[in-house]
């Protein structure tokens, strides 16, 4: 079962910023936004769409359609609910077995979705078939040195403050378990070069590499210092040529 699936994680789910605010009460928003390509009459890709913010987001920039999938049903029905628009297609789909049409897209996007895959040189390949030629990839994924850390938390020191952030086995890839949201969740860790030179070897132009960190206008969240810290998310934007 899709960990999202789960009534317990999906409810704490809901309870966070970016479930109740959408885009504007996501961090990474703000450096993400101005990476998008004009979106007008462009047929767009969105992977692992969870409540449907930017396929919104794009229906409402004048893209012709919007195909958003995800693998969690709860994810898709609060797309339903919270951002429908007639110009989005939402369906409950795996990355892993979505039919990548050739060249059906002009646009794909990706948020917070790809470290939960194994195999990222099969997406890469899936994505630039479906794209068409000087078509758009953009995804965010967990950063490299987020997904490396022990167990993805902070170490502590003897007076309960934040010590630092652990990093181990960085070269040792693969499944690794984390604590989220008071649950046991399967993530993947992949090196930098591995996201990276996976695009260029699979034959994508990298337009822009940005690891985002978090709003100055964001900084009197509690706990939203301590985010300058270490990165935790990493946004690429690339072209097929």
């Amino acid at each position: 079962m899709n960990i999202y699936d789960n009534k317990d994680f999906f409810d704490s789910y809901s309870q966070m910023s970016r479930s109740v605010y959408g885009l504007s009460g996501a961090g990474e928003w703000q450096t993400l936004e101005p990476l998008f390509p004009p979106l007008e009459g462009k047929n767009i890709l969105d992977l692992g769409c969870g409540y449907g913010w930017h396929a919104k987001y794009a229906a409402d920039k004048g893209a012709v359609s919007v195909t958003a999938i995800d693998g969690s049903e709860k994810m898709i029905n609060m797309a339903k609910i919270r951002n429908s628009h007639e110009k989005i297609a939402y369906s409950v789909q795996n990355i892993e077995d979505f039919a990548f049409e050739n060249e059906k897209y002009d646009v794909v996007i990706s948020n917070l979705v790809l470290h939960y895959i194994d195999d990222l040189t099969s997406v890469y390949k899936n994505v630039l078939k479906t794209l068409t030629k000087g078509g758009t990839f953009l995804f965010n994924i967990e950063h490299p040195t987020f997904t490396a850390g022990v167990g993805q938390s902070w170490a502590y020191d003897e007076n309960g403050n934040i010590a630092h952030w652990p990093v181990d086995n960085y070269y040792i890839t693969g499944q690794r378990e984390t604590d989220f949201l008071g649950h046991s969740v399967k993530k993947y860790h992949h090196t930098l070069t591995q996201i990276i030179m996976g695009l260029i070897e699979c034959g994508f132009e990298i337009k822009a590499v940005v690891e985002a960190g978090p709003p100055e206008n964001m900084m009197d969240i509690p706990g939203m210092k301590d985010e300058l810290r270490r990165p935790m998310m990493l946004i690429v934007k690339a072209e097929k040529v």
